[in-house]
């Protein structure tokens, strides 16, 4: 299920090009006065540890990234409505300027699908003649974009197109979309038009339907995958997609005016800032390396450093979560952002007395910053999660080990940067073991020791896009029911046992729920408390113990009752992986490029030395050209 890579060499966007589109969509905007409302889908059930607090407290980065990308194109009519804030939001009643909207773009991650579906749902509730352009994006379009097209003839609410891309590619679409627009033409209209004469093939990175048959696409067409800017200095400012948040209401109308600017700090204390894209380390269970194209994409510091200084100056955002995939991936390019970002100074005031900054980072690659460290702290940064796994590398093997993870957490704790791990478990490594440190509550244990300060633990799940995906499925390992109860996306956050070979899977659910208590509990409370003024993190842990302690009671209330029904319900499991009920292909005939042909290769028949991973269970899911 990894995406596929382009051709050599042609990965990546012509330097300049998304700056440019963006400049000649100013230049006609003017006469197209275009509505836009931006919908984030978001599924409250999702809502426990380690994402608990956080997830309404941030404004994601992709909705915020596209509506900075109208607002900066020229399209100020745009309005961001997240379902974190907003819960009854119903796009069939909204109105912006007075008017419905040319355009409804809704951005959903796996989890939130349903959610998705819900709105899109509702917005074709709207009259045909009076209906927006519906467009969906966001990782779950990247990955699995046919499921934004309904294959149900009783229930044909579909998205219009699918953006399975970044910005440029939005932004394209747009500019193709306006070309054909008549002076007061609907965005419909002006889509099909632009659809049937072929225009929208030559845009990498879209997804959209063709013929109709009692309401249901005869097919889907696949325009490839989407070229990436290279320099993500490139990117829109984000400081315009702050400007355009919907306030929080139980409403299902929209208000009048976006968030103040006097009032976003207190909904969203922590902004999302990108800063780099990509991974050298080719996890099998991870789809980040194949949908970068095997590329590292970074900010320079100085515009990391004007974009964290303008958020704060304007909303007085003082803490940032860095969008990134493996910040300390080059140590070159990392050592000239950090010193940038420690050394500018703006009206006199230095950066790093005003921001404060976190991100990921692996085990591996901290060790090789370890001189380092106190510079990235004095550049802004108290905390970094770190890709822990498994410390003793049984998972997947990225340069970690107990050893290594305890040098690395001391470097850290040395240089007041706090540790936090995070952990997955699998169907091989038990809760505890008397000897050796394979078991779960072992690993916390040393952890703790070492000095962490959070914790995330959560079972292994089949990732879209990832190289383990389809062989999860075919292995029969993933559940779609157990019991009464039907495995649903929301479902797929790692905090459910919802694949797994386990004999008795119930114990593996009751073993995350174990390994949070061990870590989150009064006595580690007392204690973070009691030796705040002993560390140079100081008074984190303590905090950190606060909302976990709180958080956990969110798992035991959403996971429990799963554990029950993994103990005495009947279990019954997918053969496989998901894949479009409406046939799909390229522009030429070619097969479609977010459906890789597939050969599925048994155990018996891949060498135990060139399997992804031969510790685990599953057969491997090799492909080859059709």
């Amino acid at each position: 299920m990894e995406l596929p890579r382009r051709i050599r060499g042609d990965e990546l966007l012509k330097p300049g090009e998304l700056a440019a589109v963006r400049q000649r969509l100013r230049m006609i905007a003017p006469k197209h006065d275009l509505a836009t409302v931006i919908a984030c889908a978001f599924d409250h059930r999702t809502r426990m540890l380690p994402f608990i607090f956080a997830d309404t407290r941030m404004v994601p980065a992709g909705v915020r990234a596209i509506g900075s990308a109208l607002a900066d194109s020229g399209f100020e009519k745009t309005r961001i409505v997240l379902q974190q804030w907003n819960r009854n939001f119903r796009p069939s009643r909204m109105e912006l300027d007075g008017r419905i909207p040319d355009m409804f773009l809704v951005s959903s991650m796996n989890l939130h699908y349903e959610r998705c579906m819900e709105l899109i749902r509702d917005a074709h509730r709207i009259d045909p003649k009076y209906r927006p352009l519906i467009i969906a994006g966001g990782p779950k379009c990247l990955y699995e974009p046919w499921d934004l097209f309904s294959a149900d003839s009783s229930n044909t609410a579909s998205a219009d197109i699918v953006v399975a891309g970044e910005e440029y590619v939005f932004l394209s679409l747009l500019e193709i979309l306006l070309s054909f627009r008549a002076s007061g033409e609907s965005m419909v209209s002006a889509f099909h038009r632009a659809r049937d004469s072929g225009a929208l093939d030559s845009i990498p990175g879209l997804v959209y339907a063709r013929g109709e048959r009692n309401g249901v696409a005869e097919e889907l067409i696949d325009t490839g995958i989407q070229r990436l800017v290279g320099d993500l200095n490139e990117l829109p400012d984000p400081v315009s997609g702050y400007g355009l948040l919907e306030p929080p209401s139980r409403g299902t109308t929209m208000g009048s005016q976006p968030v103040p600017a006097g009032r976003i700090r207190r909904l969203s204390p922590i902004g999302s800032i990108v800063m780099t894209f990509g991974c050298k380390f080719a996890c099998p269970y991870c789809p980040i390396p194949a949908y970068n194209q095997r590329q590292y994409r970074a900010k320079s510091g100085e515009r990391m450093a004007e974009e964290m200084w303008r958020l704060n100056s304007a909303y007085g955002i003082k803490y940032f979560f860095g969008a990134d995939d493996n910040f300390f991936n080059n140590k070159e390019r990392t050592l000239g952002i950090i010193e940038t970002l420690a050394r500018t100074t703006y009206d006199g005031v230095k950066l790093p007395s005003r921001i404060r900054w976190h991100t990921e980072v692996t085990v591996h690659d901290t060790l090789l910053m370890a001189e380092h460290l106190p510079l990235v702290r004095e550049s802004g940064c108290r905390a970094l999660w770190l890709g822990v796994e498994d410390m003793t590398a049984t998972l997947v093997k990225k340069g970690q080990s107990v050893d290594k993870t305890n040098e690395a957490f001391q470097f850290l704790r040395d240089a007041g940067i706090c540790p936090m791990p995070m952990m997955m478990h699998h169907d091989k490594q038990p809760l505890y073991t008397r000897t050796g440190n394979y078991g779960l509550l072992n690993q916390i244990k040393l952890l703790r020791k070492a000095g962490a300060v959070s914790l995330q633990v959560l079972m292994i799940t089949p990732s879209p896009g990832s190289k383990l995906f389809d062989g999860t499925y075919t292995s029969g390992q993933v559940y779609s029911r157990v019991g009464s109860r039907m495995v649903k996306p929301h479902m797929h956050d790692g905090n459910y046992v919802i694949a797994s070979n386990h004999s008795q899977p119930w114990r593996k659910q009751l073993n995350i729920l174990s390994g949070y208590v061990y870590f989150y509990n009064p006595l580690w409370l007392l204690l973070a408390i009691h030796r705040r003024k002993k560390t140079k993190v100081g008074g984190r842990p303590a905090r950190m113990q606060v909302f976990g302690i709180l958080g956990v009671t969110q798992n035991f209330r959403r996971t429990l009752s799963w554990a029950l029904r993994l103990m005495f319900g009947k279990i019954e499991r997918l053969s496989e992986p998901p894949t479009s009920s409406i046939p799909m292909r390229n522009v030429g005939t070619d097969p479609a490029s977010h459906i890789p042909p597939v050969v599925t290769i048994t155990t018996e028949q891949i060498p135990l030395s060139t399997r992804i991973d031969p510790t685990l269970e599953s057969p491997v899911v090799q492909r080859t050209p059709a």
